[in-house]
Parts: structure tokens; C-alpha cells; sequence
């Protein structure tokens, strides 16, 4: 082992870890031998603080490299879904806010792309919001005229939110004027995600709302995931942006999908 790799593995392997787990978010995907380069430390080494990310759910491993990017069965940090299409994210949940009116309740799952609208909701008391997701929940719980419902459940780091039988328990208790979700695939007729614990609580809050909206951005559309959530023509509204390819919203108008671009 080089002098290096002994100063920084033994003496600060966490906040390299954290280093590097900074950069993969940023990059999306990147090889372990770049890593190494960039960390000057062994390849040894670098495979051992990915083994120890991945067993936190930052990142996934692949031959050869590592990502922080979703796959069909890998949905990506919270971390990395944060910093992801936020233009178009904003875009989404400005469309979508004007869909709420004061003294409705609103039920808003664990994505980022809600995230965006929960922002928006300073101005909307008075107003019930329920949410799994803790950074939503963070957000809205000092706004005035707000009541806010955290529905419980298994605390997930990687999502940061609560799933689970007594999260899909608490939902079923409830009937919402308004659902606003989103997924991570969109593909003919059919939203997909990767995560079957995910899959089961946005069933359970379509389910649970008279009116739902699916905040999807172009970069979900044309992909697909292990699960599927839904038909897309259980969802009242689909809200897109303005970078979606004609195709793709060809491909809704043909299936009878309600959609709006933002």
C-alpha cells in the first residue's frame, strides 16, 4: 500500500467515502479507476469504499465502475434524484400548483418531483397535506395554515421515507381531493418503477384519492422498470414538460392519456 493510500484510508475512510459519494451524485456514473486516480488511493481501495456505499444505498456497482443513476431494478439515492432535471421539475409542480385550492387535501408521495410543489404551497392555506416523504414533511411543518398529515411506516434511507405495510395502512384510512405523484418509468400505457415497496404505496395512494396527478418529466418518458405502478389512464392528469419528444406524446394521445405539457 503507498504512503497515500495509509494517510487517507486509515485516517479519514469516512469522509472519503462521503467524497466520493459527492462526486458519483454529481457524475451520475463513473469508473473505479477514475475514482482512484482522483482519491490517489489503490483500486483495493476505492472497491472497498463503494462496497461500503452500496451497502448504504448511495450507489450501485457495476462491472467495472459504479452509478448513481437508476436502472430497471436500482432506483437512485435521494441524493441524486435532489439535484436531477430541477428546471423541469419546477416547471412540473408550478402546472400542478395551480391545480390546488385552499381547503383541499392533498396527498403527495415520497418524489422529488412533489418535492417541488410542496415549495409552492406556502401561499395555499388553508390546506391538509399527507406525505411519507421527510423532506416534504420537514418542509411543511412550520408553515402556517398548513395541516400536515406524515403517514409512518419502515424509515428507508435511500428514498428518505417511510413505506410499508403500516404506511399503506395509514393511507387506506384516508380519502384526498388530490394525489401527486410521480415514478421513475414511463413506457406505452404504464408507469414503472423498480421498487416494489414504492409500487405498493403509490397503488395505495391512487386508491386512496379522488383525483390523481402524475408529474412526469421527459426523462422518464420512453423507459421502463421492473414493476408496473399503473395504467396511465388511472391517473386524471398527466403533467410533462416541455422537452418531451412528439413521439412519446403521440404515444399518450394514442392510448387515451390525459397529458399536459408544462
Amino acid at each position: 500500500m503507498s504512503a497515500s493510500d495509509t494517510t487517507t484510508d486509515r485516517g479519514r475512510p469516512a469522509q472519503r467515502q462521503a467524497e466520493i459519494a459527492e462526486y458519483v451524485l454529481q457524475h451520475g456514473s463513473v469508473s473505479a479507476t477514475e475514482l482512484a486516480e482522483l482519491f490517489k488511493v489503490s483500486l483495493m481501495t476505492i472497491h472497498r469504499d463503494l462496497d461500503e456505499l452500496e451497502r448504504q444505498g448511495v450507489v450501485r456497482k457495476f462491472r467495472g465502475g459504479v452509478s448513481a443513476q437508476p436502472s430497471s431494478v436500482f432506483e437512485s439515492n435521494v441524493s441524486y434524484r435532489l439535484r436531477a432535471s430541477r428546471q423541469e421539475k419546477l416547471a412540473l409542480a408550478r402546472r400542478a400548483r395551480e391545480l390546488i385550492e385552499p381547503g383541499m387535501a392533498v396527498m403527495l408521495d415520497d418524489s422529488t418531483s412533489t418535492l417541488e410543489l410542496a415549495r409552492l404551497l406556502h401561499d395555499a392555506a388553508p390546506l391538509t397535506v399527507i406525505t411519507n416523504f421527510l423532506e416534504t414533511i420537514k418542509l411543511l411543518s412550520g408553515v402556517r395554515g398548513i395541516r400536515l398529515l406524515s403517514l409512518g411506516g419502515e424509515y428507508f434511507a435511500t428514498h428518505d421515507s417511510f413505506l410499508g405495510v403500516p404506511c399503506i395502512e395509514a393511507i387506506e384510512a384516508l380519502r384526498v381531493d388530490l394525489l401527486f405523484a410521480s415514478t421513475s418509468a414511463v413506457s406505452g400505457s404504464y408507469a414503472y418503477h423498480q421498487e416494489q415497496e414504492i409500487v405498493l404505496v403509490k397503488r395505495a395512494m391512487i386508491r386512496a384519492a379522488q383525483r390523481a396527478v402524475l408529474m412526469v418529466d421527459h426523462t422518464k418518458l420512453g423507459r421502463v422498470a421492473l414493476h408496473r405502478v399503473a395504467p396511465l389512464r388511472d391517473f386524471d392528469l398527466v403533467i410533462t414538460d416541455g422537452n418531451a419528444g412528439e413521439d412519446k406524446l403521440r404515444e399518450m394521445r394514442e392510448n387515451g392519456v390525459n397529458y399536459e405539457v408544462a
